[in-house]
């Protein structure tokens, strides 16, 4: 089985804001995969389901993105899921806006959902990474994130989103492949 956890913020007033896109997409692959919710607590919100042969197990933090890590921690030893199947959706500032790449390992730059993700299970998952680009100044970070897209960074985030949803299943055996087939 795949793990797949997006990574956001729970409150309402985050859906839509940069740092919620690992929440966007995953409930986008969600709803294409007709995936089933199995658990739903203060914590977390569990869907299981298929993507091709590939049966996955969809997990969404629902503390802050900054103390995911104890929560996956639970989950993959529970599952006993190894670090080779699973999967990280986040954004990432230092892509230009719907930019996406893949990368196993290596720093967090940065990131406080990957940090406490690497404190706790280490560093040795995949990472699919969504640009936001950057504000500019490193002040600007905290508020940027948070804030939503403007119209037109929506649009283009929103076109990313549904073409990483078309392609997904090829993530799963070649990564490059996918990334080719949503570069545009």
């Amino acid at each position: 089985m795949w793990f797949l956890c997006g990574l956001g913020n729970p409150d309402k007033k985050y859906k839509f804001t940069r740092h919620n896109l690992g929440f966007n997409i995953l409930d986008s692959i969600i709803e294409k995969n007709n995936c089933i919710l199995v658990k739903k607590d203060k914590n977390k919100e569990l869907f299981k389901g298929k993507i091709g042969i590939h049966s996955c197990l969809f997990c969404k933090p629902l503390n802050y993105m900054n103390l995911s890590g104890p929560i996956i921690r639970e989950l993959i030893n529970f599952y006993k899921i190894p670090e080779s199947k699973i999967i990280i959706i986040h954004d990432d500032l230092d892509l230009a806006l719907g930019k996406i790449k893949i990368k196993t390992g290596g720093g967090n730059g940065g990131h406080n959902g990957l940090r406490s993700i690497d404190k706790n299970i280490g560093k040795n998952y995949k990472r699919l990474r969504i640009g936001i680009d950057h504000p500019g100044s490193k002040e600007l970070v905290s508020t940027y994130v948070l804030d939503k897209f403007t119209r037109e960074d929506r649009k283009i985030i929103d076109y990313k989103i549904n073409l990483l949803t078309k392609y997904f299943s090829l993530i799963f055996e070649d990564d490059g492949l996918l990334l080719t087939k949503i570069a545009s």
